[in-house]
């Protein structure tokens, strides 16, 4: 058996600087061999940057994956094909997109695992179906042990995936929304499953953000400047115990660090 960590969107530099106190007490306590981390907004004012995903990445995380926000900072365009295409975007953005891929395969010696990373299209940015790219790429992923970053808004869409691919992946993790969900679960005895991991960054916070500045947007529904939350951090994320010959998981449980 062997132990995956994901863990939720790290929110600017107050989470990112958390993940580093606390990953390595944490990788320690599950006995940890894979820790992946959604970093799309482990930027100051969100997005990635080589800043971000440096101090995730040296402190611990072994595959960043991201979202909408992906191409959000312009110095990220040429990050997606270094660190050994470490950092993943959607692969379902549009053929002919020009940098980074949507697929890491780690190599751990005697097995490999493939983390990709899909962007849902309810309520967000038309990209291609990500049903038919998980598809088109399961037919060319060479292992069992496939776990699926699905950034998504909609729950339903959400749930549509992780039940569209019962026994084709090890797991299934959602992302974006930023609330961490209690519905982890072992779909068809075989994928791990739930619907959002949540967030690493300040709890007390609208989703990392000041509060002030977030109310005064839905309240006044003006143009407002959003600022990181100055409040204590929390990390958020699931850790998935899986059978590296057969890529079948046998558990998933909530993670939880104040």
């Amino acid at each position: 058996m062997k132990n995956l960590l994901f863990i939720g969107d790290v929110v600017g530099k107050s989470g990112c600087d958390f993940f580093c106190s606390k990953i390595k007490r944490i990788k320690n306590l599950y006995s940890i061999d894979i820790t992946v981390v959604n970093a799309e907004n482990s930027a100051q004012g969100n997005g990635i940057t080589p800043i971000s995903a440096n101090a995730l990445l040296n402190s611990g995380a072994d595959v960043l994956t991201t979202g909408n926000h992906a191409f959000r900072r312009k110095e990220a365009y040429n990050m997606f094909d270094e660190k050994s295409g470490c950092i993943i975007r959607p692969a379902n953005y549009p053929d002919g997109m020009a940098t980074g891929k949507g697929v890491c395969i780690l190599d751990m010696g005697s097995y490999s695992v493939a983390i990709v990373n899909l962007m849902g299209t309810t309520f967000m940015d038309s990209l291609d179906n990500p049903f038919t790219k998980i598809d088109e790429m399961l037919e060319n992923i060479d292992t069992p042990n496939i776990f699926v970053d699905f950034h998504a808004e909609a729950t339903s869409e959400k749930k549509a995936m992780g039940h569209y691919l019962t026994g084709k992946v090890s797991g299934v993790l959602g992302t974006h929304t930023h609330v961490q969900t209690a519905d982890e679960m072992i779909l068809g005895g075989h994928t791990a499953y739930i619907t959002d991991v949540g967030m690493t960054g300040p709890e007390i916070s609208c989703l990392g953000v000041d509060i002030e500045s977030s109310l005064n947007r839905f309240r006044f529904r003006t143009p407002t400047r959003f600022t990181e939350s100055k409040n204590d951090c929390f990390l958020c994320g699931v850790f998935v115990q899986f059978d590296e010959k057969t890529g079948k998981s046998h558990k998933i449980q909530r993670v939880i660090v104040r």
